[in-house]
């Protein structure tokens, strides 16, 4: 498949724009999202980039943590024409210690690891020999302030040229910044919600220091994206595309359908593990309420056949859900075409796909995408002979950054702020056997924890919530008889960013509701468990 989707004009040329090199930290993402907060438009690249090959000039330059040495053999650096670049640059962490090493190769394993919540001192300096901007790091912050640090290695000694900002009683070089070159290293993590006022230091950095424009809002997105489509499609160009009924999908395809009409061509396959009543709703809120070109194709017989008999493989359940939708999808696209009548123009050239931000940060991490912990859900890997070229309109926003486009674009809020909602469906959340009457179980349990949770007036405090079917059943008492029926675990989960979660705390009385709703309403369950687990060790979904 062609995936000539270049943007003729990238934000990086429209916006003030910050550059994060990421060595690898797990927090790494976190830097571009707290920027992209204040308003200022941020790019993370791995740390291995090549300034020649850089096509565009940052206003400011962070160096990311990493879970390495600088002095180790095989560790990883900048390359040093970044140095010249002549722009700010701040180094946290791995960051401060590939400055210094840059510099002077100062830095040693420390006596002791330091991770947690620290008191960092402030060192000011006023007007003098550093000529007033190293104070500028820390400017409207307090002289002692929590911090949250995470490091074995630490500073033996400032490098030339550098003076001391900041400081814990274990790290005498907790900050540093250079004398004359506003260049600035600290030791502690701002960018972590463990760092209270971590975000006034990065907007420090970045508009008081880069002197970065505070001009990035959907807004303006919205417009300069709604122009990029028109010019790649071309007037006569024709788009399809997978549509689910989450956010994403919902906001990609509302994007497409202001900028092309009904050149675009969505698609909803029914895959038989789609939540209750899902498929109507979809369609009633996308044709409907949105205007969108849709199509609905119900291929539930065919998804649940293919997942009979499969029991306790998850990656399997995936793979064959997976297989099966492009399968359908691409049949779908061939009679699509077929269909196109001549006013309406050209040929489908274009598949829209709905990656986010942290799915292209996971692809040019420096340590490479992330261990294989599931199958990503994401629509990809159509064939090669539906030699079709990628739309990305959303490739460059965060999730936060989705819905407020969403809001932009007048989708409705009970839309905007849907929990995720995985592309396997159901079918992940039936631990065992998939079978239509498990489906009706799980969707039902799931309906009534769902409701609940909204008549509550949780659901926007709730990050994701589903309820799962164990694959056990449990001796019960229903109407004086014993029964031996099925198990419902309960999951709800707060996170802000997806890579870390805990679980929500219910009170005890919404539980017993729920619980009781659920062994009454559902028929064949008995018993009611609510999963304590936080992402990590566990993951958000059962499988």
């Amino acid at each position: 498949m062609a995936t000539d989707g270049s943007d003729p004009i990238p934000p990086h040329k429209t916006f003030d724009t910050i550059l994060v090199l990421d060595f690898g930290s797990q927090y790494s993402h976190l830097i571009t999202r707290r920027l992209r907060e204040l308003n200022v438009y941020c790019e993370m690249l791995p740390c291995t980039q090549k300034l020649a090959e850089l096509e565009w000039t940052p206003k400011g330059v962070i160096l990311s943590g990493g879970p390495y040495s600088v002095y180790s053999d095989d560790a990883p650096h900048v390359d040093p024409a970044i140095f010249e670049l002549g722009v700010p640059m701040l180094g946290i962490c791995y960051g401060l210690q590939e400055i210094a090493w840059h510099f002077g190769k100062n830095v040693l394993a420390g006596e002791k690891r330091e991770y947690g919540h620290a008191y960092l001192k402030v060192d000011r300096h006023g007007d003098g020999e550093a000529g007033g901007h190293v104070d500028k790091l820390f400017a409207g912050l307090e002289d002692d302030m929590e911090v949250w640090m995470s490091h074995a290695d630490k500073l033996s000694h400032l490098p030339d040229g550098f003076i001391t900002v900041a400081t814990t009683s274990n790290a005498p070089f907790a900050g540093m910044a250079h004398k004359t070159k506003k260049l600035y290293g600290i030791q502690f993590h701002p960018e972590v919600t463990h760092t209270p006022k971590g975000i006034v230091l990065l907007k420090n950095f970045a508009v008081d220091i880069c002197q970065a424009k505070t001009d990035w809002t959907m807004g303006k997105f919205v417009d300069q994206e709604i122009a990029r489509i028109r010019a790649l499609v071309g007037e006569k160009g024709q788009v399809i595309g997978a549509v689910s009924g989450g956010v994403d999908s919902t906001v990609a395809a509302k994007l497409m359908q202001e900028a092309i009409g009904e050149r675009f061509h969505a698609v909803l396959v029914d895959n038989g593990v789609l939540r209750l009543n899902e498929a109507k709703q979809v369609k009633e809120t996308l044709t409907a309420g949105l205007g969108i070109n849709l199509t609905v194709v119900d291929a539930s017989e065919r998804f649940l056949s293919r997942l009979k008999g499969i029991t306790d493989d998850p990656e399997k359940k995936r793979k064959v859900i997976g297989n099966t939708f492009i399968e359908v999808f691409q049949e779908t696209a061939k009679k699509i075409a077929r269909e196109a009548t001549s006013d309406r123009a050209g040929e489908i050239e274009w598949l829209l796909q709905g990656t986010l931000y942290p799915d292209v940060i996971e692809s040019i991490s420096f340590k490479g995408p992330s261990a294989t912990i599931k199958t990503h859900h994401n629509v990809g890997g159509l064939p090669k002979d539906m030699n079709l070229k990628l739309i990305e309109p959303l490739r460059e926003l965060f999730k936060d950054e989705v819905r407020e486009l969403g809001t932009n674009l007048g989708i409705p809020e009970d839309l905007v702020w849907r929990h995720p909602f995985p592309g396997p469906g159901i079918a992940i959340r039936i631990l065992g056997e998939v079978t239509p009457e498990q489906v009706r179980i799980a969707r039902e349990a799931d309906y009534i924890f769902i409701e609940e949770i909204k008549a509550a007036g949780l659901y926007r405090k709730v990050s994701q919530a589903f309820a799962a079917l164990l694959p056990v059943k449990a001796v019960g008492v229903m109407g004086d008889n014993r029964v031996h029926a099925q198990v419902i675990a309960l999951r709800a989960v707060e996170t802000s960013d997806f890579m870390t979660a805990d679980w929500y705390p219910f009170d005890g009385a919404f539980l017993k509701k729920v619980s009781r709703r659920i062994v009454n309403e559902v028929d064949g369950v008995c018993r009611v468990v609510y999963d304590i687990t936080s992402k990590p060790p566990g993951t958000i979904e059962m499988e």
